[in-house]
């Protein structure tokens, strides 16, 4: 079964921008606005969980990020081989991170939205296509999201409705016991 992406992983992770390359070949498996399992809790920060399959190149990824970004802060193990590092949000992105986290994705700035590209190139069955994100179809409000909303649910879309699912907070937190579910 596969973990279905949080909405700090889809809206609030590219903001670091971490090389996307990396989060694949570090095996990045979610973002997250808490992890209940820490005593210390970080305000305006995401926690990010990989289960790395090489060690000694986790390694230099991690590494590479404390050089790289002020952003990181910390990072801790896990039992059965996972590893959280936990970045700040950047701080000037607050009102948008608070529209994501009101559902209002499409109130988000074009600043916040610029951080987003509007093209990106999908994998699927060994052949690479360049598809428009889903992140800039959530933000424009794209036709194809809107008809594909309507026809799912069976409703026709106000001019200022949303298309993208609401911010849940308990499926945003971070929870051992969850995840084991599923890795």
């Amino acid at each position: 079964m596969e973990i279905k992406k949080t909405i700090t992983t889809i809206f609030m992770l590219p903001t670091l921008k971490i090389d996307r390359k990396k989060l694949g070949d570090n095996n990045c498996i979610n973002a997250y606005i808490k992890d209940v399992g820490q005593e210390t809790s970080y305000k305006d920060a995401i926690y990010v969980l990989f289960k790395p399959a090489d060690l000694d190149i986790f390694k230099e990824f991690l590494d590479s990020e404390y050089e790289r970004t002020e952003q990181l802060i910390e990072d801790y193990d896990y039992p059965g081989g996972y590893v959280m590092l936990v970045y700040k949000l950047d701080h000037k992105f607050k009102k948008d991170f608070d529209l994501v986290k009101l559902g209002k994705y499409s109130l988000t700035s074009d600043k916040f939205q610029d951080l987003f590209p509007k093209i990106v190139t999908i994998l699927k069955n060994k052949h690479s296509k360049e598809e428009i994100s889903l992140q800039y179809r959530i933000f424009n409000r794209t036709e194809d999201m809107v008809l594909y909303w309507e026809e799912r649910l069976g409703v026709v879309f106000a001019d200022d409705q949303e298309v993208w699912y609401g911010f849940i907070e308990e499926k945003e937190v971070f929870n051992l016991a969850n995840i084991k579910e599923y890795v």
